[in-house]
């Protein structure tokens, strides 16, 4: 007996008081007991220990880490109700009986947190019931092994019921926890599993302590060594690898047939113990137990037979929606044997093909179905036959011709599928798909046909073109590219949609005029292109090209009200031996290319001269791109002198190539940097590099002022104002000491968003001239748009000065025009002392010339203007 020491004793008497109180409790119960509470309180220590250790660590998953917190605390619960369990060993049921059950419990949670489900409520409650029903069943059947025994000897029966309240509990927490850990989809399903051996070890444990403790007798070793075993697994597993996904639809069927199994076993061990031998009569605890077995069965059965009533309800509710959908969704469905026999057909079939579904019913799908789709429709419902072999094949979609009630043939899609219900029949549903056969129709070709002229595409023309090769000898083949001269400013001046109309009517004359074996297609834009097989004679595809210049221009086009005469650029290629069809195609092109820039109106046949000079002004692109990367650009000022004082008052800023030794003249390479754009980059590289010059004169005290002339590319790139807003303000050079120049033919093109970024420029204080002035037709307008400062008078007119009376009587006008509008004049192409003399007479204000002064690098117009601003 444990007595209560002084507490003024010291504490490790204290201690070793307590230790051998716990011994002797524990040799009360014999050494079996005393082993295996040793044991399982060590192990489930350490089991807790472990839990509680690896719940800590950050790279477990959730699942992992609620389970092996639950499960540590409870295993530590446990243990200390183990602990305390032999100082109320004078109890049926004490405090440390309650410990352990609360540990249970914990546990139990532990197994679920690892499962890392949250089943609903309904589910909860039928895991609960399975639960009693196994716990009774089990009981039961322990009853007639064993426990019968142990309540006979034991002259207190409700002694017997609270001991085997216990282990009872903990054994439905067992179950009840078990189809949540097999049904487990986590990772941590491994440690789940180890809780359920736990639970159940440890309810080996409480049952065999309970009939130990009423029999008086001492239970068996290996009954208290599970649970040590158990708790050591347990600690174990959360520090092993991480576990596959488990679970699933198998094992859920075992765990959902558990119950039922079990209380077989239970029924069947009952009535045989009744049956045979000397029957007891029926103690009552088991009676309820077995009562409420079969009360909670038939509960089982009630409700699963109103889930079935339910069940029934949706599956017709949705068979019924199936059917709707199917009338609504307009297609035709249809049962059938395999032999194609209807059986029943939707009312779907009256609207799509004119038949009253009792015309069909009875008869064969295949005296409907066009004869060249029958042998394959045939074939696929073979495939699908009922025998075992063809089960696999499921659904199958074919496309077929179906006839209608007013004759016509309906292409048609249908999908056949088993149908479920017990009969060897097909489920068909077939859908008309005539609208989108002929979309599809549209579609293909409208991929080879132009939209506009209805003449076959690009596409369709380099296809045709390669098979003609294929068969064809060398020169019996000649391809000729068409363009329209002129049909720009058709769509700029009455919009796309009529310059869409007159491509159509150039279609139109176009195919009237090439012979019916040629091929005529709309090669992209406003040119066309025409495939003629020769028979080896050159002349025939000239004489085809020259009645194509002449269908073109020989009458115009009327287009929105309006007669637009346009003229054709043409130009032929001649296959040669070996020769690609990309190549014949590419050399036709050149050949326009070059009728084009000769004029338009006439018939270019291609030349191996031609190919080169393209490949050239190619390369000069590439090389330009190049020089700009390594700068190999500089640049010469001319100057601009007052004629009256002979000052320099301002530069004109001219860009030089030196490729390498090789000086480039501009007018080699500025056309092809214009048509690249790479004018862009390079006319931002003069601006910067020019204004940072003159600024640098100017800040020496030199009033001297700078000229750039502008391309077309420069003036509509993106941000154009906004570079030399920026490029000003970098260098330092006031806005109204640069001047930009601009041609006529700039004007014209794209005349309005020319003129708004001009007066941009000018709005930021940069002046503006116009370059050749007088050799456009737009001169005057444009003085009076634009806030022009200046006008540099053509060197063509200055050349003739003192020559040719009529252009020195318009230089003299154009003098006399820009005094009286207050504008700067200056004559250019300044070459003979003469020609000074009667620009000086006529009053003009500036010039420049060889006679003033050459284009010069920096350092000579910087000595220049220190020695002397005269020239």
């Amino acid at each position: 007996m444990i007595r209560w020491r002084d507490p003024r004793a010291p504490l490790t008497t204290a201690a070793a008081a307590g230790v051998a109180g716990f011994a002797a409790a524990l040799l009360a119960g014999g050494p079996a007991l005393l082993t295996g509470a040793i044991a399982g309180t060590i192990a489930a220590f350490a089991a807790a220990a472990s839990l509680l250790t690896a719940s800590l660590r950050q790279d477990r998953q959730l699942p992992t880490t609620n389970g092996a917190r639950w499960m540590g605390g409870g295993a530590l619960v446990w243990a200390a109700g183990v602990v305390v369990r032999p100082f109320a060993d004078s109890f049926v049921v004490s405090f440390a009986d309650l410990l352990v059950l609360l540990g249970t419990v914990l546990m139990a949670a532990g197994a679920v947190g690892a499962a890392g489900c949250r089943p609903p409520a309904g589910v909860v409650l039928r895991h609960l019931t399975d639960a009693f029903l196994c716990a009774a069943s089990l009981f039961i059947v322990g009853w007639v092994v064993a426990l019968r025994n142990v309540y006979a000897d034991t002259a207190d029966p409700p002694t017997f019921t609270v001991a085997m309240l216990m282990p009872m509990i903990s054994l439905a927490v067992t179950f009840a926890v078990l189809p949540a850990v097999l049904g487990s989809r986590t990772n941590a399903w491994p440690l789940g599993l180890a809780g359920i051996g736990v639970l159940a070890t440890t309810t080996v444990w409480g049952m065999a302590s309970a009939v130990a403790r009423l029999s008086g007798g001492d239970p068996p070793l290996w009954s208290l060594m599970l649970a040590p075993v158990a708790f050591l697994l347990l600690a174990a597993v959360p520090w092993g690898p991480d576990a596959k996904e488990a679970g699933g639809p198998s094992s859920g069927n075992v765990v959902s047939m558990l119950p039922l199994a079990l209380v077989a076993v239970a029924t069947c061990t009952l009535v045989a113990h009744l049956a045979g031998g000397r029957p007891q009569a029926p103690v009552t605890g088991v009676v309820v137990l077995a009562a409420s077995v079969v009360l909670l069965l038939l509960v089982r059965l009630f409700v699963l037979a109103g889930v079935n009533i339910r069940l029934r309800g949706l599956v017709k509710l949705g068979d019924r929606q199936l059917r709707e959908l199917a009338e609504s969704s307009g297609d035709v469905v249809l049962l059938c044997d395999y032999e194609g026999v209807v059986h029943e057909i939707g009312p779907g079939v009256e609207v799509m093909y004119g038949y009253r579904p009792e015309e069909l019913v009875g008869g064969s799908i295949f005296d409907y179905v066009h004869p060249e789709d029958l042998p394959g429709i045939q074939a696929a419902m073979r495939a699908m036959g009922p025998d075992e072999e063809a089960a696999s094949t499921g659904a199958c979609m074919v496309a077929c011709r179906v006839r209608a009630a007013d004759g016509t043939w309906r292409p048609t899609e249908s999908v056949a599928t088993r149908h479920i219900g017990g009969e060897e029949l097909m489920l068909v549903t077939t859908r008309d798909v005539s609208d989108e056969e002929a979309l599809r129709i549209q579609v293909a070709h409208l991929t080879f046909h132009d939209g506009v002229t209805g003449l076959p595409n690009r596409a369709y023309f380099e296809e045709r073109t390669r098979e003609v090769l294929a068969g064809r000898q060398p020169g019996h083949v000649a391809v000729i590219f068409v363009d329209l001269d002129g049909f720009t400013s058709v769509n700029d001046s009455v919009g796309h949609a009529s310059g869409d109309y007159l491509l159509g009517q150039a279609g139109r004359r176009l195919r009237g005029a090439v012979r019916a074996d040629d091929t005529l297609a709309r090669w992209g834009g406003d040119e066309f292109a025409v495939l003629v097989e020769t028979g080896g004679e050159a002349q025939v595809a000239v004489d085809l090209a020259e009645r194509l210049v002449r269908a073109v221009s020989q009458e115009p086009f009327r287009v929105a009200d309006r007669d637009v005469a346009l003229t054709a650029s043409v130009g032929v290629a001649f296959t040669e031996e070996g020769m690609p069809s990309g190549d014949l195609i590419r050399n036709a092109d050149v050949a326009m290319a070059r009728s084009k820039e000769l004029g338009g109106r006439r018939v270019e046949v291609f030349a191996a001269q031609m190919h080169a000079d393209v490949v050239r002004r190619l390369e000069l692109a590439a090389d330009l791109q190049r020089a700009l990367i390594e700068q190999q650009f500089a640049i010469e000022y001319q100057p601009v002198v007052d004629l009256a004082t002979s000052r320099v008052t301002a530069v004109e800023a001219l860009v030089r190539w030196w490729r390498g030794s090789v000086f480039v003249p501009p007018e080699q390479f500025l056309g092809p940097a214009e048509d690249t754009g790479l004018i862009v980059p390079l006319g931002e590289w003069i601006l910067r590099e020019s204004c940072r010059e003159v600024a640098a004169w100017r800040a020496s005290s030199l009033d001297i002022g700078l000229s750039l002339n502008l391309s077309a590319r420069q003036i509509t790139a993106p941000r154009f104002v906004e570079t030399v807003e920026e490029v000003l303000k970098d260098s330092g050079l006031p806005a109204s000491a640069l001047t930009l120049e601009v041609i006529e033919e700039m004007l014209v093109e794209d005349a309005e968003e020319t003129v708004k970024r001009l007066s941009e420029l000018r709005a930021l204080g940069v002046r503006l001239a116009i370059d050749d002035f007088g050799t456009g037709y737009a001169s005057l307008a444009f003085l009076r748009q634009l806030p022009v400062d200046m006008i540099k008078i053509d060197p063509s007119f200055v050349s003739g000065l003192g020559r040719d009376d009529t252009l020195t009587l318009l230089t003299r006008t154009i003098v006399r025009l820009g005094h009286d509008l207050g504008l700067i004049v200056v004559a250019e192409g300044i070459e003979r002392p003469e020609q000074l003399e009667l620009l000086r007479e006529m009053g003009c204000t500036r010039g420049q010339g060889f006679l003033v002064a050459r284009p010069m690098a920096a350092r000579g117009v910087d000595s220049l203007m220190r020695t002397s601003l005269t020239v």
